[in-house]
């Protein structure tokens, strides 16, 4: 039999009951509703507030560097569209920033996005439009070269259109892999988020001619129920010919 935190056991109806449900408010949509429920029975919500990440995005690169291991001690990082910072705290753990791991070689990291982000320990962060002319040299320029690992968990504003959302992020996306083409060192990686609906392979064409290495993956942590995924460009080829 199951527990619960209390130690009482629990079976059927019981266990079933554990689950936090959310009464429709007043002024309130259902939709809302409906997502301020997933969020209170979300485990990755919980983890992450026990672990003292910003968001349970923080697993999601935690999942995908398990895998490919790209945010290695010493490396540099840059966080396109960093807040609210979870990616950053755990590039900030991983590739050492603070220098908290004797002997492992001491990497950087560096959050931008466009609105001002709370500070985080080990991390540069700065408020800036990677869009902007010359935003490559100034991130190259606080980092001290060029980037080993460029990512990106941004997302373009919802119109509540399915098709025209998946445009808008995958003309992000593409936009944030040309900004990596810039600031990346030879063998670098480049990691964005996606939305699986057709419009994927410009994409594709663009990073399999710049990357030795392109993987589409969904990571544990990214809901069953989104269309969401990551791509993971890994072996830059460095500047085109």
């Amino acid at each position: 039999m199951a527990k619960t935190p209390s130690g009482k056991n629990t079976s059927g109806r019981g266990q079933r009951d554990l689950k936090v449900k959310v009464k429709s408010a007043r002024g309130r949509k259902l939709s809302s509703t409906r997502w301020l429920q997933r969020q209170l029975n979300d485990p990755y919500v919980k983890r992450a507030q026990t672990d003292g990440y910003r968001g349970r995005a923080a697993y999601k690169i935690l999942e995908l560097d398990e895998k490919y291991r790209f945010l290695v001690p010493g490396a540099r990082v840059v966080d396109l569209g960093c807040a609210p910072g979870g990616w950053c705290q755990v590039a900030v753990q991983r590739v050492n920033a603070l220098g908290e791991k004797p002997g492992k070689k001491v990497g950087t990291v560096l959050g931008i996005d466009l609105q001002e982000v709370d500070p985080i320990a080990g991390a540069e962060i700065h408020q800036l439009d990677f869009l902007d002319d010359g935003a490559d040299d100034k991130v190259k320029a606080w980092i001290g070269g060029k980037a080993d690992v460029v990512m990106s968990d941004m997302a373009a504003a919802s119109s509540g259109h399915k098709q025209t959302d998946h445009l808008r992020i995958m003309n992000l996306c593409e936009t944030a892999a040309h900004f990596a083409f810039d600031v990346l060192e030879e063998g670098g990686t480049f990691v964005a988020k996606v939305l699986a609906g057709g419009a994927e392979g410009e994409l594709q064409k663009l990073l399999k001619q710049r990357f030795t290495k392109v993987m589409n993956v969904k990571p544990p942590a990214s809901r069953s129920d989104s269309s969401e995924k990551f791509v993971v460009a890994t072996g830059f080829r460095g500047a085109a010919v």
